[in-house]
């Protein structure tokens, strides 16, 4: 996104569900898509195209299609480019994608990695902006991209060396002339959030999301963007790509991905080449191909502007006209798919490393635009659904298995349906393989209640109404559209024709294409094996002219602007405080959009107050409603699968202090949803083996958790680095303590929890007294508990340098730095610190990252904040993460010491961070039941009133020296805990020992069990 996004993450999103505490529901993977946009022929009568014109040009549009939630207004220009817009009024912003079909199944197999290297370089700028004086650079670029050729067709170590020092010094002296991130700035500047990019195999998507007052400039800035696009900074950008590609090494998930997807398809790119290319190309980058890639896909008619918000399509539309009418289409090429063979026997890998193990299947299947997609998403949704699948209740309900997961993704060439399994203790790899398979072997013999089907059609209606609330949602599903020629009714109609495919249908599905025609990997615990990593060219640091504007962005930022007043939150306005009649607090707000309700059980109880807690409401997955059917008694299966008839979803999470327990649904089915769920608070049943199977899993769980590198470094260490031994890690069950545990122990807290203070969050479309009048009849409190006393965490003082090391096998290391700064929260100090943060580190245009990886190119990844705690008596904390390769973090934590001990003043990006926080918080809205999450967050700050109001009004009055004082007093020369991980066989030890006395941890000692 500027980093490469693969499909491990949704493939592999399950083997991180073991988080203690925490009950997680996934949604399933969304629809795609069926037929090519400009296939005409087979529209439905209606949904012939009509010719519009705007500054002279013509442009198709779509009639609108009857039934469209999105009511989306589909656009073609005569240039090719297609535009899809959909209006929310929500909120004043807008999601905005400019997707192109151009992914790394595009790029040329002696070359891989292109299109991905270009989705980097497209945030460099063009003749325009991005540099003070295009004609004196550009000889130099010139040379630089003569110069990279002949690195490429050289095969002599040491002649490599030389050129590539040639390369370093000619970049020198092209950056001089160069403008870092100056494209980050002028979005910025506009109040643009969640700027990124990212590629796949299909596509390369930009996105932004921007103020609806601010949509000219973005059209001029985007326009600009991809009329001339220069390659510039590219020797630093590379070691941003080689640093992306260390870490996907580094990730098991991703190798493990790979390995799959190179088993699947043993001739499609797909499978043989990887969005980030092979380790050889990226040694050899060429720019001429990487502007030959750019000349061949980035036309216009291959291209698309998605836009979902508060927006109006005319207006939009002539805006878009003008900006990009009158860019040149050229002829497409043509891309082939290349035909697989089919697989005649389960095609095996091996991967190593030291995440926890797993195993995982895959299938290759019909391509998106057939029936058969359809039919393979309804069997991905009839085996997991995260409720009521197959998975669900005859493997990870029964604890067969540690956790079983099914992913469907419908490509443009095939589809994969990949299935993932985790082993329990003692289990093998095999034994979780065979398990899985005989679920397949249930559909086919059609083993599963049919009643299945239209409880998915439920529940693929619910996903809907809670994606299309979103902007980003409403752009997604657009963009996607786009990407695999889904014509639009097409994908207005999806929930119904999947509610047409029949139990018949799935198990013809299932005999005809799951047999042992599938590819398996066994990602297995051990020492990365034939992992080569990516080395690290000598880089001299360039200059960024960080303080340097292009005359382009003076235009822009001159540009008129309608001024966008703000909406801030007046909680005893917007939010209606009421009482149950037992004395329950209930906080209700009106939803007006749709039929969805929301509803939290807000506990003020947690882990410190109880160590059981948080495991006797996990174990809520296992239990049923005692008694008999006729007396509203259900097993854990059949309570699981009347949630999912109604379209319910219940989550509930346990924190160091608080419980939540949330349930959404469908309004139509609040009392009975509810009425479910507080039986099965008020009688739980369960049985001894059930939690025996229970106890065995969550000691595994808890052992594949500390395997995770994340876990590592962001929980355990950081926990232990703040507090010490006794921290909201460590402070847990032994595994000793966990056998001990017995059914009443978990039945007694289940259904204890409501008679401890708790509140009452609803968001819905039924009135306040309607609901106040159903909970006063479902959710009875007969007795009100005092709960225990916490036990309290002692904070460390941060007053001298501390290093706490975790050895682990992997070719980056990621540093994070805390210091203890204001001992309580304090209002005032609040828009300092936010303006501090923006312009500080912000956004890719900030000072950190322009210096650490723009300028310096020591770290892929890189931030710094100064933070409040979530309590107003909590201290606020200085934190800085890096995550960069072993032999370049001496380097990256050098600079990011001086950076936090001495401000770099650049008075122009300061202003700009003062109009880009001022754009963002006019144009941002809190919404839905968020509204009633930010009441929650204020009170425990002690705050009645919307802090970004203060903000707001504080900010433009702010100088440099005022925001200078802050950091001179709150931050220079502070003292750090320095949390390191890394393997140690490539780190210095005297290196770290520099910044403070190195304490080297085990992961027993960092995780307390």
């Amino acid at each position: 996104m500027r980093k490469h996004i693969t499909f491990a993450i949704l493939l592999f999103v399950t083997f991180l569900q073991a988080t203690a505490g925490i009950s997680q529901t996934l949604a399933p993977p969304l629809r795609k898509t069926m037929r090519p946009a400009n296939d005409t022929s087979h529209r439905p009568l209606g949904q012939q195209p009509v010719m519009h014109a705007a500054y002279g040009h013509l442009y198709a549009s779509y009639i609108p299609v009857p039934g469209d939630p999105l009511a989306a207004h589909i656009y073609r220009l005569d240039n090719g480019l297609t535009v899809y817009l959909s209006v929310n009024k929500t909120e004043p912003r807008i999601q905005t994608m400019i997707a192109v079909r151009a992914g790394s199944k595009m790029d040329p197999p002696d070359a891989t990695g292109l299109a991905h290297y270009l989705e980097h370089l497209l945030f460099k700028g063009t003749d325009k902006f991005g540099s003070l004086d295009y004609t004196k650079e550009k000889p130099y670029l010139d040379t630089i991209e003569n110069l990279y050729e002949v690195y490429r067709g050289t095969k002599d170590s040491a002649q490599r060396v030389i050129i590539y020092h040639q390369i370093d010094s000619v970049s020198g002296l092209a950056a001089k002339w160069a403008i870092a991130n100056e494209y980050d700035k002028l979005v910025s500047s506009l109040g643009a959030t969640g700027t990124n990019a990212f590629t796949s195999d299909e596509q390369t998507v930009y996105i932004n999301n921007i103020p609806s007052n601010e949509i000219d400039k973005w059209l001029t800035i985007e326009a600009e963007r991809y009329r001339h696009p220069v390659i510039r900074l590219f020797h630093t950008e590379l070691e941003a790509v080689y640093e992306e590609k260390n870490r996907g090494l580094d990730n098991d998930d991703n190798l493990a991905w790979e390995s799959l997807m190179a088993a699947l398809f043993q001739k499609h790119p797909y499978g043989q080449q990887t969005t980030i290319g092979t380790i050889e190309h990226l040694k050899n980058p060429s720019i001429k191909k990487i502007e030959e890639f750019y000349s061949k896909w980035y036309t216009p008619n291959n291209m698309a502007i998605v836009m979902a918000g508060d927006l109006d399509p005319d207006s939009v539309m002539k805006s878009i006209i003008q900006h990009f009418g009158t860019l040149p289409k050229s002829p497409l090429a043509h891309w082939t798919s290349p035909l697989e063979t089919d697989l005649t026997k389960p095609a095996m890998r091996e991967v190593y490393g030291p995440d926890a193990e797993s195993v995982a299947l895959a299938w290759r299947l019909p391509a998106i635009n057939t029936h058969e997609a359809k039919v393979g998403s309804m069997m991905d949704m009839l085996i997991s659904n995260s409720t009521a699948g197959l998975f669900d209740l005859n493997l990870n309900q029964q604890q067969k298995v540690l956790n079983a997961s099914s992913d469907f993704e419908p490509m443009n060439d095939y589809s994969t349906h990949i299935l993932v399994g985790k082993p329990n203790e003692g289990q093998s790899l095999d034994q979780v393989r065979d398990l899985l398979l005989s679920q397949i072997d249930s559909i086919k013999k059609g083993h599963f209640d049919a009643s299945l089907l239209p409880a998915i059609i439920n529940d693929v209606t619910m996903q809907h109404l809670r994606e299309y609330e979103h902007n980003r949602g409403r752009a997604s599903v657009m963009m996607s559209a786009f990407i695999h020629h889904t014509e639009w009714p097409d994908e207005v109609g999806y929930i119904d024709s999947l509610s047409k495919i029949t139990k018949q249908e799935v198990v013809d599905f299932a005999n005809k294409y799951y047999g042992n025609n599938y590819a398996i990997v066994y990602k297995r615990n051990g020492d990365h094996r034939n992992v080569v990593k990516v080395t690290k060219p000598p880089i001299t640091p360039v200059e960024v002219n960080r303080s340097a504007q292009s005359d382009f962005l003076k235009t822009v930022e001159a540009m008129p602007t309608e001024p966008m007043k703000p909406h801030f939150l007046d909680y005893k306005k917007d939010i209606t405080d009421t009482k149950l009649a037992s004395g329950v607090p209930v906080y209700y707000l009106h939803n007006d959009e749709n039929a969805r309700f929301s509803i939290s059980y807000v506990v003020d109880m947690g882990k410190r107050n109880d160590k059981k807690l948080q495991y006797a409401l996990d174990y809520l997955d296992f239990v049923g409603i005692g008694g008999s059917p006729k007396a509203g008694g259900l097993s854990p299966a059949d309570l699981k699968k009347k949630f999912f008839s109604l379209g319910a979803s219940l989550s509930v999470s346990t924190g160091d202090d608080e419980v939540h327990v949330s349930l959404t649904g469908l309004q139509k089915n609040f009392n009975e949803s509810v009425k479910l769920l507080e039986s099965e608070f008020a009688n739980p049943s369960s049985d001894e083996k059930t939690l025996k199977d229970f106890v065995s899993r969550k000691i595994k769980e808890r052992e594949d958790i500390k395997k995770d590198r994340h876990a590592i470094l962001r929980v355990a260490l950081t926990d232990y680095a703040i507090y010490g031994k006794i921290n909201p890690q460590t402070y847990d069950l032994s595994n000793a303590d966990l056998q001990q545990l017995s059914v009443d122990d978990m039945t007694s807290r289940i259904k204890a929890l409501c008679a401890y203070p708790h509140r009452v969050l609803y968001y819905g479309p039924a009135s306040a007294d309607g609901i106040v009048s159903s909970l006063n009849d479902l959710h009875k409190v007969t007795e009100h508990l005092s709960p225990p006393a916490p036990i309290v965490y002692t904070r460390l003082e941060t007053s001298k340098n501390k290093v706490y090391f975790v050895n682990y096998d992997m070719a980056q290391v990621e540093v994070v730095m805390l210091s203890k700064g204001m001992p309580s929260y304090d209002p005032s100090k609040t828009p300092e610190i936010a303006l501090y943060n923006e312009y500080y580190g912000g956004s890719m245009a900030s000072i950190t990252f322009q210096t650490i990886r723009e300028s310096k190119a020591l770290a892929y990844a890189v931030n710094s904040n100064y933070r409040p705690g979530s309590k107003k008596d909590d201290p606020y904390y200085v934190t800085a993460y890096i995550g960069s390769q072993a032999d370049k973090s001496p380097e990256s934590m050098k600079s990011m010491f001086e950076l936090l001990n001495d401000m770099p003043r650049a008075d122009k990006l300061f202003e700009g961070s003062k109009t880009s926080l001022i754009n963002t918080l006019s144009s941002e809205r809190t919404t839905r039941e968020d509204v009633l999450w930010s009441y929650e967050r204020a009170k425990k700050l002690g705050l009645d009133y919307d802090i970004r109001e203060k903000v707001y009004n504080t900010v433009p009055s702010l100088t440099f020296e005022q925001i200078a004082d802050f950091q001179k007093q709150n931050i220079s020369g502070h003292q750090y805990a320095v949390c390191v991980l890394g393997s140690k066989s490539k780190i210095d030890m005297n290196d770290l020992a520099k910044y403070g006395d190195v304490q080297e941890l085990s992961l027993d000692e960092i995780f307390g069990y």
